[in-house]
């Protein structure tokens, strides 16, 4: 097929992308989850391959050995006024929490503390001095260079995040802790650890922000004034806003990683948001922009930035709203709350659907469209968005379709539409299951064609 077009148009063949990571949050805040050995279980069968603990408990640790997972474990709020006053605590700590541990199970970074800055007990000012005791303690160990420390903060850190290009850190908090911090995390080779939920946001003003921009849907996204950057997802918008607060204290050669990250399933009546299909959509279109193009951002176009979902379990026993207790990807069962895949798609069906990118655009009117038997899936444009948005989650999801493409940046992400978007992905499904009878429908989302389809610049055919 490749040979029937002409000379001015490019043929993009799509590769597997150096693509980020995925983690999970193991919180342990119930009384109805299973054993961690099970729990090692679930997360090898799903294919994740980092977890970050809320402590450095001996039987989770223990369960973890001798398998390929790579672990965060947090020393407490609660004990971060010792660890920082005493480096014999911080020292002690680690010999009985990390060094037993090393190097069955994969312990590749401490969290100090998470969220200090919002604790009621105010202790932002213990925070660098218990990352430093502890930093030293793994030094005296010689364990400093695989096991790296951080603290994780929480968007509530920063004064301005709007727009993004305005981030700044809170002035009581920039000069006496953040910058100190900063500058421990590069003398250390550390990274900063940040804990950003879209659906704070969004929930606090769905009046002025698209829920679409929020779950990483097709939208037409936000400008930001400050430097003309286009925004598709809230995320990003957040992230650049960390991003330019921490450039404003000069340390914007700092990685970051996203350490908490989630939507709740169910949540009060007043939690505008919460809901199966939002928390669906939000984690598995994270996920597939992760793992298939990467995590990054427009003012960070080259960020390599991994991603720890927020939470493995509901947790029956966690305070506060509906929504603190359902942002569990599993109930303690172990049934999925919802379905999303954790592995990127690609493999066989790279080398069955291309995407064809014109160039100049007028040059699409040449393309030979008539091929005995060569048929092609689209969208039904008259179908319902709300279909067509599950149909694409499932495709792009369960599904396995190749979406890479569609991800902003890449080639067939313009035009920037669900009808667009959703072509591709039903098209990639269709051809990667040989085009078999009932494959193009989606519950009559979809439907077949035998010309090939174009979409903007970017256009459908299959290898041969």
């Amino acid at each position: 097929m490749a040979s029937l077009l002409p000379h001015s148009l490019l043929l993009l063949f799509l590769t597997v992308a150096s693509a980020g990571t995925i983690g999970v949050n193991y919180g342990r805040v119930a009384n109805n989850l299973p054993s961690p050995t099970s729990v090692v279980s679930l997360l090898k069968s799903h294919n994740i391959s980092r977890v970050k603990l809320y402590d450095a408990d001996p039987t989770v640790l223990r369960s973890l050995s001798n398998t390929s997972i790579r672990t965060t474990v947090t020393l407490p709020n609660e004990l971060l006024i010792s660890a920082a006053i005493s480096p014999s605590f911080a020292s002690k700590w680690v010999s009985l929490n990390i060094s037993p541990y090393l190097p069955s199970t994969i312990i590749d970074t401490i969290s100090v503390g998470n969220e200090v800055f919002v604790d009621p007990r105010n202790l932002s000012s213990y925070l660098v001095p218990a990352m430093s005791n502890i930093h030293q303690a793994l030094v005296n160990l010689s364990l400093d260079s695989s096991v790296k420390v951080s603290s994780p903060i929480a968007l509530s850190a920063l004064q301005s995040s709007y727009p993004p290009s305005s981030g700044s850190f809170k002035p009581d908090l920039a000069g006496t802790v953040i910058q100190p911090m900063l500058d421990f995390l590069r003398r250390t080779g550390s990274f900063l650890m940040v804990n950003a939920y879209p659906f704070f946001a969004y929930e606090a003003n769905s009046d002025v922000i698209s829920l679409d921009y929020a779950l990483f849907r097709p939208n037409p996204g936000v400008v930001d004034p400050g430097n003309g950057l286009r925004y598709f997802s809230l995320l990003d918008a957040q992230l650049d806003a960390v991003f330019a607060a921490m450039a404003a204290l000069k340390y914007d050669d700092l990685r970051v990683v996203v350490t908490e990250t989630g939507w709740p399933s169910k949540g009060d009546a007043n939690e505008t948001g919460a809901g199966v299909d939002n928390a669906a959509a939000y984690n598995g279109n994270l996920v597939r922009r992760v793992l298939v193009s990467d995590l990054n951002t427009p003012r960070k176009p080259q960020a390599d930035i991994d991603v720890y979902l927020f939470a493995l379990f509901n947790e029956d026993q966690k305070v506060g709203p509906t929504s603190e207790r359902n942002y569990g990807l599993f109930y303690p069962d172990e049934e999925a709350v919802y379905q999303i895949a954790f592995t990127g798609g690609g493999g066989a069906g790279l080398s069955q659907v291309k995407a064809v990118v014109v160039r100049p655009p007028e040059a699409a009117e040449e393309v030979t469209t008539s091929s005995v038997g060569q048929t092609w899936c689209v969208a039904n444009g008259r179908a319902e968005r709300g279909k067509l948005q599950r149909a694409l989650d499932y495709a792009c999801g369960e599904g396995k379709a190749d979406c890479q493409a569609i991800q902003p940046g890449q080639a067939c992400f313009d035009p920037n539409t669900i009808e667009a978007h959703a072509s591709f992905a039903f098209n990639s499904y269709y051809q990667r299951n040989g085009r078999g009878v009932g494959t193009c429908d989606f519950d009559g989302a979809a439907y077949v064609v035998t010309q090939l389809p174009r979409f903007g610049r970017c256009e459908f055919t299959t290898g041969a």
